[in-house]
Parts: structure tokens; sequence; C-alpha cells
């Protein structure tokens, strides 16, 4: 597969992936555990389509200490017994948050009730945060045809 842009040679695409980052980073600093905060990016991905971002995130779970069980379980986290109840709210809130189109008003009450037992509101914001940031990589990634399994850990800074 072949990219339609390079992104790491347009001006703009490098100033807006580092807008998107600082966000991330500021995120990062909320209180969700940084497993946590990979598995959801892991499972966003995965529904996108996105192989660039599953790849990326993979990687960098891994290298973080991550279990290669855990993350190949991710995208059947509901009959896997490795996820903690706070890891399966967030995952459940990431795939309501990706999936918008397929219920109606979106994200139920429900998965939003279970996710605030484990998450207190800068939690929530973040994980809501992360959910959106990384539908925006991975549309940006998809449409323009990102290829995956060339990422190497650390490698945008």
């Amino acid at each position: 597969m072949e990219a339609r842009l390079n992104f790491l040679g347009i001006p703009l695409a490098h100033k807006v992936r580092q807008h998107m980052v600082a966000a991330q980073i500021e995120v990062a600093r909320a209180g969700v555990p940084q497993a946590t905060q990979e598995l959801v990016k892991i499972r966003v991905s995965q529904i996108n389509g996105c192989g660039f971002c599953v790849d990326m995130h993979t990687k960098e779970a891994a290298h973080a200490g991550e279990t290669s069980t855990r993350l190949n379980l991710v995208a059947a986290w509901r009959e896997a017994t490795v996820f903690t109840d706070a890891e399966r709210a967030a995952l459940e809130l990431a795939e309501q948050g990706t999936r918008l189109a397929d219920t109606p008003g979106g994200v139920t009450d429900e998965a939003w009730q279970n996710a605030a037992k484990y998450y207190d509101e800068t939690q929530l914001m973040a994980l809501v945060s992360v959910i959106a940031i990384t539908n925006a990589f991975n549309r940006a990634n998809a449409i323009t045809r990102q290829a995956a399994g060339e990422y190497h850990v650390g490698m945008f800074g």
C-alpha cells in the first residue's frame, strides 16, 4: 500500500500532529493509567481499521511492559479474563464513542455510568479526549492510507 500523502514531509501535517500530540501529553497527566490509555487507543484503532495506529500503540504498549496476552485479546475484551473492571468500562466507552452512528444517542447512559464508577470527572474527560484524538488520528491515517508495520517505539518523540 502506498500512502497518498507523506505526513512527515508536509509542514501543515507536522503542525497539526504537534497540536494533537500536545493534547495527548496533557491528557496523559490526568490520572488514567497509561496501560488503560494504550488499550483504548488500540481498540479504537482496531474498530477504525487504522493499521498504522494499531501497529504504533501495540508496540508502545509492549515496550511499556504490557503482556502479549492482553494485547492479543483487546479485540475480544468482553470474553477475556485479563482486563480489570475499570479497563472494561474504558473499553466499552471507547467502542461506543467510536461507533457513534451505531447507537441512537451515541454513548449509552449505562456505559457512561459504568465508567463513572471507576474514573472521576477529570479522568472521564481524559478518556473522552483519548477516544476523540485517537479517532482523529485514525481517520487521517485511513483517508491517506498510511501503511502499518514500520513504526518504531519512540519514533515521534
